[in-house]
């Protein structure tokens, strides 16, 4: 703009000064002026003295258009000189709103006496259409980006007009995204020790928001329900309504409290997804205590979980994962497994719509290892189980429990997973890594690990089985489960099930162009 002011004063001065010269010229070639005579002209001659007089054939002579032009010049040069005199006296005024449009901009914002319309914005990115599977309650916590729009100031400094044009710029702006919440459903019943257990997930629990916990009472057991609601708000208590005994063929009726656990289940679970609209959740029971990372191993978990298809839970239990079985260094140490563990476990919506129509009548938790159900899944474990049971009093009337159960090392270091890659075990990534790393371990005997004979390195070793009977006798001699539910080994994936042996990795596997597993092998 100051370019276009200095050129409209250099304009106005080159036409003041030609128009000048032009009057000057045609001053310096006129007579002396005389009286007027009647014509209107000089002495003597009248009219025809100024060469006004009508020429022949209409015309007028050169001195009359001379003198019609300079009237005409002068009457122009005075409109010159009023613009002039505007132009200056507006000078002062633009150069005050443009040092305040400058102002205005320096401050991040334009403001205006007079009434500007809004800027448009451009409308923010919309997130993924999930409304099927969104969960009702969602904290709002995470990155997720949004395209907002600012503007771009060019003031132009013309009077009528402070701000000529606005540019609006994309700018790409941090804010926060919903979790998902991950509620945890306590199974209980008559057990008044429900209270370690809610005492720890309460104790551990980084958010009552992200983390609700429903513990489901089957039973109508009064004490119990008394220790439940001693956590008022802190926990949600529901109870199964309906308490009648299950009509059962007569050999199972000693399998009552089995067939109760099922309809409970189905019961509580059914609450969770359907009633309470949650679209994932985590089961435990009312005799586990849990480790100080368990909320973080199944936040972590979960984005693996609802990703990858061939896997249908995430556990936190290892079965074989007793004391001087397992790495104490290696707390962070995760596997697949074919095995469906339990004992504190994450199922997703989807999954339990496709199991809650033909949700078994009993032994549920053998039920979800039949070929049926599995159809070929895994399930994630920790090498350190997050949950210990410490129940020996329940419908198993301790089975496992002295033996095995009893022993399970409960992590005690916290493992920032959410911090960790866990691609790995994806199933391209995991598979194609693991075969390697367990058929490239020196094949060696089992008496070799029990005496550690020749052994000079820590492993990994590996200790091959061909039947279910070898099977069994090497996991006894190891001092692993050898138990085999439709031919899955406990702990087991692609038939290999790993561990430590007087502080060595062992893995005992099968031959080596493993395919499938034998379901005759129970």
């Amino acid at each position: 703009m100051v370019r276009k002011r200095g050129s409209l004063i250099l304009c106005g001065a080159f036409l003041f000064v030609a128009c000048n010269g032009l009057l000057l010229l045609f001053l310096w070639g006129r007579p002396p002026i005389g009286r007027l005579g009647e014509g209107g002209g000089a002495e003597p001659g009248g009219r025809e003295e100024w060469g006004v007089a009508k020429r022949k054939g209409g015309g007028t002579n050169l001195a009359g258009e001379v003198i019609r032009l300079a009237e005409e010049v002068e009457s122009e040069l005075e409109t010159q000189k009023e613009l002039l005199k505007q132009i200056q006296s507006h000078r002062s005024l633009w150069e005050k709103k443009r040092g305040m449009g400058r102002r205005q901009m320096d401050g991040g914002k334009v403001e205006n006496k007079e009434e500007h319309k809004p800027p448009p914005q451009l409308p923010p990115v919309p997130p993924k259409d999930d409304s099927e599977n969104k969960d009702p309650s969602q904290e709002k916590n995470k990155q997720e980006f949004v395209v907002a729009a600012v503007p771009d100031l060019k003031v132009d400094t013309q009077p009528d007009n402070d701000i000529k044009e606005l540019n609006y710029t994309k700018l790409e702006v941090t804010v926060t995204s919903p979790q998902v919440v991950i509620p945890i459903l306590v199974i209980a019943c008559d057990r008044v020790t429900v209270k370690r257990s809610l005492d720890k997930l309460i104790q551990y629990r980084p958010s009552a928001e992200l983390y609700p916990i429903i513990v489901s009472q089957d039973c109508g057991h009064a004490e119990t329900a008394r220790v439940i609601g001693s956590y008022g708000s802190q926990v949600t208590h529901i109870s199964q309504p309906d308490h009648s005994d299950i009509r059962v063929r007569p050999e199972h009726r000693k399998f009552q409290g089995y067939y109760k656990i099922a309809r409970h289940y189905r019961w509580a679970l059914n609450q969770v997804f359907d009633t309470l609209s949650h679209s994932t959740v985590v089961i435990v029971e009312d005799d586990l205590e849990v480790a100080p990372d368990f909320f973080e191993y199944f936040r972590a978990l979960h984005p693996i979980l609802t990703s990858d298809p061939t896997l249908w839970c995430v556990s936190a239990w290892n079965d074989n994962g007793r004391d001087g079985l397992v790495d104490p260094g290696k707390a962070d140490l995760l596997y697949r497994t074919d095995f469906f563990p339990g004992l504190g476990w994450m199922l997703l919506k989807d999954v339990w719509a496709e199991l809650e129509p033909k949700w078994p009548t009993a032994f549920w938790d053998d039920w979800m290892r039949h070929p049926e159900q599995r159809k070929e899944r895994s399930c994630i474990r920790p090498e350190i189980s997050r949950t210990m049971t410490f129940g020996r009093k329940g419908v198993s009337l301790g089975q496992f429990f002295d033996q095995y159960l009893r022993y399970i090392k409960l992590n005690t270091d916290f493992v920032p997973f959410t911090k960790h890659d866990l691609s790995y075990l994806m199933k391209e990534n995991f598979d194609v890594n693991f075969v390697k790393e367990v058929y490239s371990a020196p094949l060696v005997k089992i008496e070799e690990l029990q005496q550690g004979g020749g052994l000079k390195e820590m492993g990994p070793y590996r200790v091959q089985y061909s039947s279910r009977e070898s099977f069994k006798v090497m996991a006894r001699n190891l001092g692993v489960m050898d138990d085999l539910k439709s031919g899955v080994p406990r702990a087991g994936y692609r038939g290999v099930v790993s561990f430590l042996s007087r502080g060595r990795r062992v893995f005992l596997t099968p031959p080596e162009g493993w395919t499938k597993y034998d379901v005759s092998w129970s």
